[in-house]
């Protein structure tokens, strides 16, 4: 075969023969890749091999057609074409360039929460997306009539309790905007949708509106899913024996192809920061393993006694913003009702604010270490923020809805119908004043803290100044005021069907007004991580926020009265009671039936016994693949040891012979002189299916999987002659 591609090829063979162990196993290397199925764009071989191989794969004495050749290359053409599509959509990407810069000069860990803002703006989009066709569309479309008489109730209130007309007693249109008062008509709020009964049209807007919400949480709950599994560290699927050493990266991490100047300064950064990362961890690696068993006792006992000190710091927050709530919505006849408009927001604000530096005093009082510090501080702030949100939600239904609470004017209408006539539109007011009030923050320690602490630092010299220094841009603080944001954003969902849209221009801000803040007026961390455990630790808190936003929206749905005067739903004694009427009345008989036996519980047995049949089979799976894993984790060490053992068996044979007793091919055009990475008697790395080693030796032989070289027979080195092993030793 290999003198036939050389008459073939017109190239005569020169030089001296190869050695025929060594011509069989290229032999048989040959016909195994021409009997392989494996497309040859997959095989990890150079392009001129893979050439060739294409050629010996084509029947003998038989020519490719013009058709063939002609669909070959617009095979080649479509997939040019489409991986020029992806790099110019790449380009087109939003923030390309700005996440480029931002992680090379900065490393991945802070590239990755800008990354998380553009995530973030992509759900809130995709929410305005469903609402709109679902809702917005149908309901300009339709034009519906006239919704009807609504429930006639007398409302019997005292007389300091009279019904809010609607009207502020502040009129400032600015105010008004700030408040949320000025868009009360608008379909930014619930009070603004109505529509007529559900047998006057045939698309039921009512149901559209309940789903929605529904639908969109559902869809950021798989979002956050897929993005937390893409970002699981790197840690527990790889142990530090099988990472890339730091030699491979010191000698591969640069690339040639940069020219311009800007680009090779953000490449070196990137590089720097990158060392930083794997020195970091190594450093910390070494400090756990240096512990006594006395040292992590004492560590432990000091761990409790803070996180007890902290967890009352957060007890007395919550209940502050409890208070400020209550006394907020117990006094809007007051005199100072437009300061306590926004009392909630601003103790929210301040808690958030101060908690994380008591936080850091208590722990620094310790003198634990700095990763330990860092994370202790981190699970103690994302516990008061999310906390503080569950409260501010709890008191707001224990105000409107009376939760909780005795009260003479909930019991016929099931909320404070006496203060709230509707009181969706007041409940979604709260969340939109919170949502703007964190934006109005970002905004003002940007340009009023962040911005003249820098020119003071720069204009200054002296001690204080240099202890004071620049801001120093940390990440948790930052994703966790989005997150919260976020979660105030699907907490109004059913109350601001439009509220996402306002938190997507705010997040579009942000991430501007967070680059200018981090390039000009901020110094990065200190201690820098990796972007996938970053992007874990972001999307575990995103994720409690989404669940801390379910909960409170599931209960409205399904058990709370709806305003009598105002909605779309007020003669249905909670929003979820539209879903049996439209199933009386569009659904047939049969289909009713199946409805019925589907949320029986004669159906969730079977549906129980199912689930568990399915977890079963899956974790069973997991285990066999994670004992597959291992396997091949041991048999790529021994591959290694073996490249090893063969390189040291070389090394010891070379100097024992004469320099023309092993063949030195002397033309490149010569067939047996061809220069192939083909492993023959060898394992490639990627190679598909087994190999045909023909005779000699085997490295899936357990006699050569010894722990060293001297282990090795003198029978077994005399079967292999040096040509053979001068190629298999390549590591």
């Amino acid at each position: 075969m290999l003198r036939q591609w050389s008459v073939q090829s017109g190239q005569a063979p020169e030089g001296p023969e190869p050695e025929p162990a060594a011509e069989e196993l290229w032999e048989s290397e040959m016909e195994r890749l021409c009997a392989s199925r494996a497309p040859v764009r997959t095989l990890p071989y150079a392009m001129a091999d893979k050439r060739f191989i294409r050629q010996l794969r084509e029947p003998e004495g038989v020519k490719t057609s013009c058709w063939q050749s002609w669909q070959r290359k617009q095979q080649m053409a479509g997939r040019r074409l489409g991986e020029a599509a992806r790099r110019l959509a790449r380009g087109f990407g939003l923030w390309e360039g700005s996440l480029y810069e931002i992680g090379g000069l900065f490393g991945t860990g802070i590239q990755s929460y800008f990354t998380f803002l553009r995530f973030l703006l992509l759900l809130n989009l995709l929410t305005v997306l469903v609402t709109a066709s679902f809702v917005l569309l149908p309901l300009a479309w339709l034009h519906p009539r006239d919704p009807g008489p609504s429930m006639n109730l007398t409302l019997q209130c005292p007389s300091s309790h009279q019904p809010q007309t609607g009207v502020p007693k502040f009129h400032n249109q600015l105010w008004n905007v700030l408040t949320g008062r000025a868009f009360s008509n608008t379909y930014l709020f619930y009070g603004a949708y109505r529509v007529g009964p559900e047998s006057s049209s045939a698309y039921s807007i009512r149901l559209a509106y309940l789903l929605s919400p529904l639908a969109c949480l559902l869809l950021c709950l798989c979002g956050t899913l897929r993005r937390m599994v893409k970002g699981l560290p790197q840690k527990p699927l790889l142990d530090r024996d099988y990472r890339v050493p730091v030699s491979a990266k010191v000698f591969s991490s640069w690339d040639f192809c940069i020219q311009v100047q800007e680009a090779a300064t953000i490449k070196k950064h990137a590089i720097s920061n990158e060392f930083k990362v794997e020195l970091e961890e190594s450093h910390r690696f070494q400090l756990v393993q240096q512990q006594s068993p006395a040292q992590r006792a004492c560590h432990l006992l000091s761990y409790l006694r803070v996180n007890v000190l902290i967890g009352l710091l957060v007890v007395g927050a919550i209940s502050a913003i409890f208070w400020a709530t209550k006394y907020s919505q117990d006094n809007k006849e007051e005199s100072l009702f437009v300061l306590l408009q926004y009392l909630p927001p601003g103790v929210i604000a301040l808690v958030n604010f101060l908690g994380p530096l008591l936080f850091v005093f208590l722990v620094q009082l310790e003198n634990y270490p700095p990763n330990t510090e860092v994370n202790l501080i981190l699970i103690w702030c994302v516990v008061l923020k999310l906390a503080s949100l569950g409260m501010f939600s709890f008191s707001l239904g224990q105000t409107v809805l009376c939760i909780g609470r005795n009260k003479t004017s909930c019991e016929p209408y099931g909320y404070n119908a006496c203060d709230y006539q509707c009181w969706e539109n007041s409940v979604g007011q709260e969340l939109y004043k919170l949502s703007t009030f964190n934006f109005l923050l970002t905004v003002a320690f940007a340009f009023l803290v962040s911005l003249p602490r820098r020119l003071l630092v720069e204009r200054f010299s002296g001690r204080f100044w240099t202890w004071l220094d620049r801001e120093e841009f940390l990440v948790p603080k930052n994703v966790l005021d989005i997150v919260a944001g976020q979660t105030v954003t699907w907490m109004g969902l059913f109350y601001c069907p439009l509220l996402p849209l306002l938190n997507s221009i705010f997040i579009f801000l942000t991430f501007y007004i967070k680059k200018y803040t981090l390039l000009r007026n901020s110094r990065a961390s200190q201690r820098l991580f990796r972007a996938s455990s970053s992007t874990f630790f972001f999307q575990l808190v995103l994720l409690l926020g989404l669940l801390l936003a379910v909960v409170p929206l599931g209960f409205v749905v399904t058990s709370i009265h709806s305003s009598w005067d105002c909605g779309l739903f007020t003669n249905y004694s909670a929003p979820s009671q539209v879903v049996p009427e439209l199933v009386a009345l569009r659904l047939p008989p049969p289909g009713q039936r199946a409805l019925h036996y589907l949320s029986s519980h004669a159906f969730s047995f079977p549906l129980l016994v199912t689930l568990s049949l399915a977890l079963t089979v899956c974790v069973s799976q997991s285990r066999a693949n994670a004992r597959a894993i291992r396997g091949l984790r041991k048999q790529l060490l021994w591959q290694v040891q073996e490249k090893w053992h063969l390189v040291e068996d070389l090394s010891r044979l070379l100097p024992e012979l004469d320099p023309g007793e092993y063949p030195c091919p002397e033309s490149s055009h010569s067939r047996a002189s061809h220069r192939r990475p083909f492993c023959p008697g060898f394992p490639c790395p990627g190679s598909p299916g087994p190999r045909s080693l023909g005779p000699g030796p085997s490295l899936a032989d357990p006699g050569l999987r010894s722990p060293g070289p001297g282990s090795r027979s003198s029978e077994a080195r005399s079967q292999v002659p040096p040509p053979q092993r001068h190629g298999a030793a390549t590591p």
